[in-house]
């Protein structure tokens, strides 16, 4: 089954660094080789899901209405005040009810190739999935500055890609808000994670199957990652560095 895609674009409190640098409102309508970040992710995403319904969340302004404009049919949903509550509140439409594939409007990297994987490997009886690449992939092609989650058996960073399958996605979305709602309270994340756990990964004892296993025994559902054996993968634009490195990239795949 080809899943509904929603692709999250609203923007964070504060003044946004790459939409400074690349001097424009909103960080999805930065370009990068010529092309807004937005309009590269939705090209790729119908490129990979040929049919499939997709549809993006993100601020309502004239210069993003113009830019949805020359991307063709897109559903459109209103950012929530966190990806949670943006991804909780999508689901209730039927444009984007899942299975549902969730990427971000700030991953001009992205290909068809990557999003293939992604769906190809998920494990038949996954309830919820994320894209993650180990650090020795990213580092024998970049030597950029990433944020890695180091876990007993490897290094990984989020590829910005997210699966919810139909079965326990209220589950799913039930737990990811438990954990928002209490995230600045460390002694309430840990309720909700056990003591166990956390102390196993701060100790670097805590494989990544592992700690998936003990999540879904939390959210009652199962949840995987998906190895992605690409360098770009994880490198999303959250800074004007990073907005420089996909530049470069994108115009030596260009060449």
């Amino acid at each position: 089954m080809i899943p509904r895609v929603l692709i999250l674009g609203g923007r964070r409190g504060g003044a946004d660094p790459v939409a400074a640098a690349a001097g424009v409102s909103h960080k999805a309508l930065a370009p990068v080789a010529g092309t807004p970040m937005l309009a590269r992710v939705v090209a790729t995403l119908r490129a990979a899901l040929p049919g499939a319904e997709i549809g993006v969340a993100i601020d309502s302004t004239p210069e993003i209405a113009a830019l949805l404009a020359t991307l063709g049919p897109l559903a459109v949903e209103t950012p929530g005040g966190s990806p949670c509550t943006t991804v909780a509140a999508a689901m209730t439409r039927p444009e984007f009810a899942p299975p549902l594939l969730i990427a971000t409007a700030d991953h001009p990297l992205l290909t068809a190739a990557m999003v293939r994987h992604f769906l190809g490997n998920l494990p038949d009886d996954v309830d919820a999935a994320v894209a993650l690449a180990r650090r020795e992939t990213v580092e024998a092609v970049y030597a950029s500055k990433r944020t890695y989650w180091r876990f007993a058996d490897r290094e990984v960073s989020g590829c910005n890609l997210f699966y919810i399958g139909p079965q326990r996605a209220q589950e799913i979305v039930g737990f990811w808000k438990r954990l928002e709602n209490d995230r600045k309270t460390p002694w309430k994340m840990l309720r909700h994670l056990g003591p166990g756990t956390v102390l196993a990964f701060a100790l670097g004892r805590l494989a990544l199957g592992d700690a998936l296993d003990r999540l879904g025994r939390r959210a009652g559902a199962r949840i995987a990652a998906v190895d992605m054996p690409f360098a770009e993968a994880p490198i999303d634009v959250d800074r004007a560095a990073d907005l420089a490195l996909a530049e470069t990239i994108l115009r030596a795949r260009r060449d």
